[in-house]
């Protein structure tokens, strides 16, 4: 498969933060478009058909969040290059999407660039309720599903108990309206935007792969919802 790149990370990409590295986002932009828009919509939609079990899940207790989620999102869209047309979306690589009679997660799949996570509270910690996940980096969607933060984050060694109660109490404080975000940065040796299977990062390796990930809460269903934009470059 070609390879799919952007031109260049966003200048803020390249700067060492640690962990969380959280900062205030505006409230419409957990969503972007960029100049590999049309190349990773394509893979996207590619995944969706031969391995929906592999990117795509969903619990029913996620049903209303999944429809708010997208609800919110068309509501940002136009500002994004994308015109609603009745029960249509024209995008901005010309494809046209349907958006009424498929499951929401599988029509966000075909419109936007972000893997999608919906975590809802249970007890103590929020629980992964639902995603779409075309681009995971090193993680597999089936390993993770239905389980907390603090269980989906155990192979990072920097993600100590410490470290998981702020994250927690982060997803308990996030207030509609007001989105955070963070970005990670590391090198890859292959450019493949699925690496769902764990891969050796080192600093001499081709390829820099950085995700923006935001997190914001639906005001409806008090879902919290975790963005993930990614970027691979040449290094």
């Amino acid at each position: 498969m070609k390879a799919i790149f952007q031109d260049s990370l966003p200048p803020e990409h390249w700067a060492d933060v640690g962990l969380p590295g959280i900062s205030p986002c505006a409230p419409d932009d957990w969503l972007r478009v960029d100049e590999a828009y049309a190349g990773q919509m394509a893979y996207r939609a590619r995944l969706l058909a031969a391995k929906p079990d592999a990117v795509l899940w969903m619990d029913n207790s996620a049903g209303p969040a999944a429809e708010e989620l997208l609800d919110a999102a068309l509501g940002v869209l136009p500002s994004l290059g994308f015109e609603r047309e009745g029960d249509t979306v024209a995008c901005p690589d010309g494809r046209r999407v349907i958006i009424d009679g498929a499951p929401p997660l599988w029509t966000l799949g075909h419109l936007v660039q972000e893997d999608l996570c919906i975590l809802q509270p249970d007890g103590a910690e929020h629980v992964l309720t639902g995603a779409v996940l075309c681009f995971p980096a090193s993680w597999k969607l089936s390993e993770k599903v239905g389980r907390p933060l603090m269980a989906i984050h155990e192979p990072v060694e920097e993600y100590d108990a410490m470290l998981g109660r702020r994250v927690q109490r982060m997803f308990d404080g996030v207030k509609p309206g007001r989105p955070l975000q963070r970005h990670n940065r590391l090198r890859y040796v292959h450019s493949d935007l699925h690496q769902p299977h764990t891969k050796v990062a080192a600093d001499q390796m081709p390829f820099v792969r950085s995700e923006r990930q935001c997190i914001l809460r639906l005001p409806q269903t008090g879902a919290v919802v975790f963005s993930i934009h990614t970027w691979v470059v040449k290094g």
